[in-house]
């Protein structure tokens, strides 16, 4: 077995959930389907190492923490938002996982919903239901954006929408991908377009536990993967020329992408993958990737050994990692920071659901350490986090609140 990225030791520090410190804990990190799949990867699993950019400076170190604050937007409660995202209006647009996306303007939130796609979404169960959603990069002109919920049967629809002003229509829907998923858990939701134009989605690798039909190290099925799809050369979609298996597929081996974001600045991708039982992992592809990129599960779980028989291969491992033991279940993926305060410039952040804790975490330069610190214990269920055009995050609660990071 080959780890693709060097290695460094990485410090995780975090608390039980009585708040008593932890010893830190080291772990290794490293700087219906419509295609028929290959059985075997091609050998283009390498991915491209970039150098970080430094364009503007970015922190080497973590503000202190208790100089800032999760402060609440003035809104009446949403229902159960997972996800939050900017057209570049000044507007924001936050989902409610029951099928309905709700426009947030001025600091208000508009009585009536932009989507209201209730109708189709099945959220019977709790990892089910309206669970992202990503604005074309030319929304302001073609009104598109693309959506993942599941509807009839429990199974995946990734589909497109046209809007027009402040409302879209639900009739205007265009299905790109049907995946039939087994069980009601590990759906992904993750959407996100990339700095190269393309729309990137993630699905979880289909539910149940210990993934039972091996669908992460599967190339025969989309579950598991990170999916890159060209929207804008054909209806539905296209498959981009230089995707590594000439499929969908853009990378595998992943347990259930709860959030994806790539860095505004520098056009790295960050992903929270859920855990089993005992770790959460944040996992890192540099800008300018070629994708194959293989990120274990489920031989691996994080940097750790889950069903390691016959492993073969080449694999990525996580940047960053915690414990169950150290108080956490369920890995919230998050973003970097490109706001205005710039002692924040370069921080990804991510928390976890059922603690509500918060870490952030340093990409290195060259030959350095990554960087992770608990941050804030916000003491709420962390469903998403968001991110404006303007670079400033935004986390968002199970019980219905917006919170945005600020100095005090």
């Amino acid at each position: 077995m080959k780890r693709l990225i060097a290695l460094w030791m990485l410090p995780i520090i975090a608390c039980t959930a009585l708040g008593t410190p932890l010893p830190p804990t080291l772990t290794t990190a490293s700087a219906t389907q419509t295609n028929a799949l290959p059985a075997t990867p091609p050998n283009t699993s390498v991915p491209t190492q970039v150098p970080p950019t430094s364009t503007s400076p970015s922190a080497s170190s973590f503000p202190d923490s208790d100089e800032y604050t999760w402060q609440p937007l003035e809104l009446s409660h949403l229902q159960r938002p997972v996800d939050l995202q900017a057209d570049g209006s000044g507007r924001l647009f936050v989902i409610e996982k029951l099928g309905r996306i709700r426009i947030i303007e001025n600091g208000q939130l508009s009585p009536d919903p932009f989507l209201d796609i209730t109708d189709r979404v099945n959220d019977d169960s709790n990892e089910m239901g309206f669970l992202g959603f990503a604005f074309h990069p030319n929304f302001s002109q073609n009104g598109y954006f693309y959506v993942n919920y599941t509807g009839a049967g429990g199974d995946t629809f990734i589909s497109r929408f046209q809007a027009n002003g402040d409302t879209a229509s639900s009739g205007s829907e265009l299905n790109l991908l049907k995946v039939n998923q087994p069980f009601p858990n590990h759906n992904g939701g993750a959407m996100a377009f990339g700095p190269d134009g393309y729309l990137y989605a993630g699905l979880g690798d289909g539910g149940s536990q210990g993934d039972p039909s091996g669908n992460g190290q599967s190339l025969d099925t989309l579950l598991g993967k990170i999916l890159r799809l060209d929207v804008d050369s054909a209806e539905p979609y296209a498959v981009p020329p230089d995707n590594p298996f000439g499929n969908e597929i853009w990378a595998y081996g992943l347990r259930n992408p709860w959030r994806i974001s790539f860095d505004k600045q520098t056009g790295d991708l960050y992903i929270g993958d859920v855990g089993q039982g005992d770790w959460e992992e944040i996992d890192f592809v540099p800008a300018g990737s070629r994708g194959g990129v293989n990120f274990g599960w489920d031989y691996y779980e994080g940097n750790h050994d889950y069903d390691p028989q016959g492993i073969t291969g080449e694999y990525v491992f996580p940047v960053a990692e915690y414990s169950h033991a150290e108080g956490g279940c369920s890995v919230t993926g998050g973003y970097v920071y490109r706001g205005s305060m710039a002692e924040w410039n370069g921080i990804y952040l991510y928390g976890d659901y059922c603690t509500g804790y918060v870490w952030g975490l340093i990409r290195p330069e060259v030959g350095e350490q990554w960087q992770a610190q608990l941050l804030f214990e916000a003491h709420v269920q962390i469903t998403s986090f968001g991110q404006d055009a303007n670079g400033e995050v935004y986390m968002l609660s199970d019980d219905g609140d917006v919170y945005q990071l600020v100095s005090k």
